[in-house]
């Protein structure tokens, strides 16, 4: 599931999945796609993430499948500014999925339909990629009269009690202070400074020789668990403000380049490459495979006089070292073939 990537989020409402519905992708964009068609709302959908799960392609099979998955018009990238009820404002960069390939005037209309959309309940964590908050400045070292006053807090005076609670359990002043954010979280969660004594004396061995690791230990280990909302207080209300569709493979906004079919220039030039670099390697192994084929077999000879056709055993070998041939054997093949 998405933690800070893209997360998953259907379209539309659609029919049930089908076997014939990507029948017009190529055999390895159509595998990636009832892939990503079956993942659950939220998922990942990064390529990294994908293909670190996916069993057959790697990152840059993934990536180029969803560029020419968004150019179908199955993917679109979208970028929401939200205005929340408390005044505060982000982006949030969604992944929409169709699993029936919508046109580019379809998904135009859908972006602008974002826009004013009431979006309170989809502000849960794994749906949307938020921009990173600008880094807050190093606190300036504390003064003498803060760190008295830190001296002077109920989780301080807590833990520093201990050794009149239990002599065995008496706390250096460095301790209390390294332990003290943990005992700040027990009061936070509505513990009692005699929850925390009780919860660091009870059931003591009859020596102690480490009790700030003892301390430390049963702090965390039997900290208390944290206060669920309550389920009567609404959530902020939050609205988008602004939609902006961007480029399915560099994130360019569609407001600095041109998108066509949810993809810049830049990239369908890019996949345009790809596809001949893909096809030459096709070419070129499929070669490297009928030569090794008919080097086994006694060289160049017709399909009459062999029991299974020369190239349906070439298309068996392409299958089963499959689409991502490794580039050493292409390599080390390439260079004896060139000799």
């Amino acid at each position: 599931m998405a933690k800070s990537g893209y997360g998953k989020r259907l379209a539309d409402d659609e029919e049930p999945y089908a076997e014939a519905v990507f029948e017009h992708l190529c055999p390895q964009d159509a595998h990636v796609a009832v892939y990503v068609d079956h993942l659950e709302a939220g998922a990942a959908m990064g390529y990294k993430d994908l293909a670190a799960a996916h069993p057959q392609y790697g990152q840059q099979a993934i990536r180029t499948s969803l560029r020419r998955l968004t150019e179908a018009g199955h993917l679109r990238w979208i970028k929401e500014h939200l205005t929340v009820e408390d005044n505060s404002m982000r982006w949030v960069t969604r992944t929409y999925w169709s699993r029936i390939p919508r046109p580019e005037e379809w998904w135009a209309e859908f972006a602008r339909a974002r826009h004013g959309r009431d979006v309170t309940h989809d502000l849960q964590p794994g749906l949307a990629r938020t921009d990173e908050p600008t880094p807050e400045p190093e606190p300036e070292p504390e003064s003498e009269e803060a760190q008295a006053s830190e001296n002077t807090t109920p989780a301080y005076r807590a833990l520093a009690s201990l050794r009149t609670a239990d002599p065995r359990m008496a706390l250096s002043e460095g301790e209390c202070k390294q332990l003290q954010p943990r005992a700040a979280e027990w009061l936070a969660r509505g513990a009692t400074p005699q929850d925390i004594t009780l919860a660091l004396t009870a059931g003591l061995p009859p020596t102690v020789t480490n009790p700030g690791g003892l301390a430390r230990t049963r702090l965390e280990s039997k900290m208390p668990p944290a206060p669920t909302p309550d389920p009567t207080e609404a959530p902020l209300r939050a609205r988008v403000t602004r939609v902006v569709m961007i480029c399915g493979g560099c994130e360019e906004e569609e407001t600095t380049t041109k998108l066509t079919d949810g993809l810049c220039d830049d990239c369908r030039g890019q996949m345009k490459v790809d596809a001949e670099d893909a096809a030459y390697i096709g070419n070129l192994a499929a070669r490297l495979f009928r030569e090794k084929r008919e080097r086994r077999t006694g060289g160049p000879v017709a399909d009459t006089f062999r029991s299974f056709p020369m190239q349906a055993q070439v298309d068996q070998d392409m299958h089963r070292h499959g689409a991502g041939i490794a580039a050493r054997f292409l390599g080390k093949q390439a260079e004896q073939w060139e000799s």
